[in-house]
């Protein structure tokens, strides 16, 4: 199976997902929660978002989001509320058992399941992903094979790029342990990233959508 232009392909994929963002903020935010445990199952969520929206670039699903402006701002508002909530989770979390945990040393207990699901929803929620695999992956597809096995190769070397980059960014962070069970610096990163969340949140929620072609 032949990937057109593999080397720009790759590169531009890396510089992608190099670049700070929400998912860089998140996986920031979960680390402080829960340690790197926590950050790399958050990872994890958000790369298996990733096949979905391959999955719906491949099938023309994500077309709808640049031809409709009302679906897209559905989709828009549910990412953006959900990226809200996030953020309003982390700032509530300063003033609950969390910190009472914090204050002692500890770091809090990782739940799979809710880090899985914030890093999945986080992804699958983000129509400027949607938009992005639609405008970014047929560029490289090989018309002479399979667009979704094309699209779902392409997803999976994102997924080990970006798992790999914020795994070590989780790990790096965890490394500093005496931080990490510092309540300040904890308090700190939830309200810098909660904060983070908000204004990306809100950010996604007052763009214009794309307008029809």
């Amino acid at each position: 199976m032949h990937i057109l232009n593999f080397e720009a392909f790759l590169i531009a994929i890396t510089i992608l997902t190099l670049t700070p963002g929400l998912d860089t903020a998140l996986v920031i935010r979960n680390t402080s929660r829960g340690g790197f445990h926590d950050g790399a199952i958050t990872s994890l969520g958000i790369c298996l978002g990733l096949f979905v929206h391959a999955t719906f670039s491949a099938l023309g699903i994500s077309v709808i989001l640049t031809q409709s402006a009302e679906l897209f701002s559905l989709v828009k508002t549910l990412g953006a509320g959900y990226l809200i909530w996030l953020g309003i989770s982390s700032l509530r979390s300063l003033t609950t058992t969390q910190s009472i945990e914090l204050e002692k040393g500890k770091v809090s207990r990782v739940v799979i399941s809710r880090s899985l699901r914030e890093g999945f929803l986080s992804n699958v929620l983000n129509p400027k992903t949607a938009v992005f695999y639609l405008a970014f992956l047929p560029q490289f597809i090989n018309p002479e094979y399979s667009p979704f096995m094309q699209s779902l190769l392409m997803a999976a070397i994102h997924f080990v790029i970006a798992m790999i980059w914020q795994c070590g960014l989780s790990g790096m962070l965890n490394s500093a342990k005496s931080l990490l069970k510092n309540a300040s610096f904890v308090r700190w990163m939830e309200g810098t990233t909660g904060a983070v969340l908000i204004i990306l949140g809100v950010k996604l929620l007052v763009e214009e959508p794309p307008t029809a072609s």
